[in-house]
């Protein structure tokens, strides 16, 4: 097998190289907040890999008994749950992408609901009592935590709306609701952030803009989401309706088609304009119980999905952080196919591992480097001048991929030592270690442990050849594998 040659300058000219993928990251339900493994598993995200702000469904669910009615036509507001929720995400130096979602109960004009949770997605049966509740939760959150915090903040409105399973409506509907709800939140302080219209697919991205623009509605930044499997809809310029409940086939050639998330932002971009653009979910698949998830498949697509849309996306939210994920109700098992960075019992997963080595990358990027085939290099300078290289070998599922024989010349290398952290079958992977032990549905607290320590980023050292004024690493990388070279 012929080695695939990669060039590097380390005296090159460097651009900046803003971690945009830690803005964001994806949660559940509010409700699930408030249960304590769910937070230290985001303590332990927020620490490895930096996420700033978290994203979840239902603040106005039933769950969260955030409005009673009392009496016939007189209502209750109750928003202790929304503070525990929110003082503890402040607590450690995170921030709520406040999704505005789903109907109260009480003002629903229907009885529609999606998920496990129940959340009710149809119209409000008053605009009045909906922006009363805008407002006074906006007035509320004031008095708790200051204009200045809040300015920090986002607000979204709804969840998808182009979808039927999560808004019993049409795009005039969703066009409307937003209306409201924007100018509810703009009254309370005209610095707050909305926006959306977080929808799945990519979809409605220039009638939302058109329509805010002729009517003057306020607008800061545009939402949507998207995954892989969304393409079979989104090649053929169809709806999702009924995506849920559907089969995807992952294996067909229509499907999955390499950089096409790529190829979806740049699109979505173009539709925003001059707004910035906020991707509040995606992952590498839409279907919960994909095996993938759970395996080194993942890390390779996420890592060369955010190298790729450097400079494109504002804040990319990865959905989700942990498998403690009830839209279907609690699913037993450890390594299920979630959407998680970790699994129920806080196990890494390879994907997590990803993040981590994205996270040690330093704000100084050299020149892009051309992919070879399914691998592709990054290469960042630190702060401390030294050099450090992403690599990655990424293909979809179901496409041949192999492992390659990488060879990267570096110019103007300081360092004669090299360092190497790998992800792939045999490195950083706690599925396989899980496999061994017979797949445990409830692992002990020791297994847990053994699988935590399996899942562990290794540091190796990588031989270093020195050609002439060249610095020469050579390396195998697996199929779907991950690594990150330091020069020391």
């Amino acid at each position: 097998m012929e080695n695939l040659k990669f060039y590097v300058d380390q005296n090159a000219p460097k651009t900046k190289f803003d971690h945009y993928w830690e803005k964001c990251v994806g949660a559940c339900h509010a409700y699930t907040a408030l249960r304590e493994d769910y937070r230290m598993m985001l303590r332990k995200a927020k620490k490895d890999l930096g996420f700033q702000y978290v994203r979840f469904h239902g603040l106005f669910n039933d769950q969260m008994s955030v409005v009673r009615e009392v009496e016939p036509g007189k209502y209750e507001y109750n928003f202790v749950n929304i503070d525990n929720i929110f003082d503890f995400l402040l607590s450690i130096d995170m921030k709520p992408f406040v999704e505005l979602s789903f109907m109260p109960t009480p003002f629903a004009s229907g009885d529609q609901t999606c998920f496990y949770y129940k959340g009710n997605v149809t119209m409000p049966k008053s605009f009045e009592l909906w922006d009363g509740l805008i407002v006074e939760l906006l007035k509320h959150l004031e008095s708790r935590y200051g204009m200045e915090e809040l300015e920090k903040w986002f607000f979204e409105v709804w969840n998808e709306p182009d979808l039927d399973f999560f808004f019993a409506g049409g795009q005039e509907d969703y066009f409307l609701l937003y209306e409201h709800t924007a100018r509810a939140v703009k009254s309370v302080g005209a610095n707050l952030r909305t926006g959306g219209p977080a929808t799945a697919n990519n979809e409605w991205i220039p009638d939302f803009v058109n329509y805010c623009e002729k009517n003057s509605v306020p607008l800061d930044f545009i939402s949507t989401h998207h995954y892989p499997s969304d393409d079979p809809n989104w090649n053929a310029d169809m709806h999702l309706d009924n995506f849920f409940g559907e089969e995807v086939n992952l294996n067909s050639d229509e499907i999955d088609r390499r950089g096409l998330l790529t190829k979806m932002v740049r699109i979505a971009k173009h539709e925003a304009g001059n707004l910035p653009l906020y991707y509040t979910e995606w992952n590498t698949s839409a279907n919960e119980g994909d095996e993938f998830h759970d395996t080194p498949y993942s890390s390779a697509l996420v890592t060369k999905t955010l190298i790729d849309n450097y400079g494109y996306v504002e804040a990319y939210s990865f959905w989700t952080f942990s498998d403690i994920f009830e839209e279907h109700g609690q699913v037993p098992g450890e390594f299920r196919g979630g959407f998680g960075l970790q699994t129920i019992h806080g196990i890494p997963k390879p994907v997590y591992r990803a993040f981590e080595l994205m996270h040690q990358l330093g704000e100084e990027r050299l020149p892009k480097v051309e992919e070879q085939g399914h691998v592709g290099i990054c290469p960042v300078v630190d702060k401390d001048g030294s050099l450090a290289i992403l690599v990655y070998n990424q293909e979809m599922i179901g496409k041949p991929v192999s492992e390659e024989k990488v060879e990267i010349h570096i110019k103007n290398a300081p360092g004669k030592k090299a360092e190497i952290q790998r992800i792939d079958d045999n490195h950083a992977n706690a599925k396989k270690q899980w496999e061994e032990m017979g797949c445990p549905t409830y692992p002990t607290p020791a297994q847990v442990k053994e699988l935590k320590e399996a899942s562990e980023l290794k540091t190796e050292e990588l031989p270093v050849k020195v050609e002439g004024e060249e610095a020469v690493l050579e390396f195998a990388l697996p199929a779907y594998g991950v690594a990150l070279i330091k020069l020391v």
